[in-house]
């Protein structure tokens, strides 16, 4: 099964502090990486080029990401998206536009979502998403 990465893991990963703390979400990644299993989106690889000063640093980080092909963004995926965020604010949940647009691409395509991020434990609640067992 293939795992879409979300912004948080691949910045505790990119990080250069705090890399000990890190260890086992870096290596779970590495892991994802190298069995060929990361699935990556536009919105995600946006925020993490979003924000670095630094043109080389930009270019660096560009040219590493670009290994990972795109897996395309459907009409039906941004309407589902809009349908997940109203299924969880009916529930009392609040997310962003991309974290329901990343919860709808991972649907559609039966990946699962490795993220750090709460927030999606109490989707996973709502929706058919399916944590990656490495998310803590």
């Amino acid at each position: 099964m293939k795992v879409l990465i979300d912004t948080p893991i691949w910045s505790l990963a990119l990080r250069r502090r705090n890399r000990t703390q890190n260890a086992s979400t870096s290596a779970a990644l590495a892991s994802l990486v190298e069995d060929g299993r990361v699935a990556m989106i536009g919105p995600i690889r946006q925020e993490l080029l979003s924000g670095i000063k630094e043109r080389a640093q930009f270019d660096r980080l560009r040219d590493h990401l670009r290994a990972f092909p795109e897996t395309e963004i459907t009409l039906d995926d941004y309407e589902e998206a809009a349908s997940f965020f109203n299924r969880c604010r009916a529930k009392g949940l609040q997310g962003s536009n991309t974290d329901f647009l990343i919860c709808a691409v991972a649907a559609r395509n039966d990946f699962s979502i490795f993220t750090t991020d709460a927030d999606f434990t109490h989707f996973a609640k709502v929706l058919p998403i399916v944590l990656h067992e490495g998310a803590s």
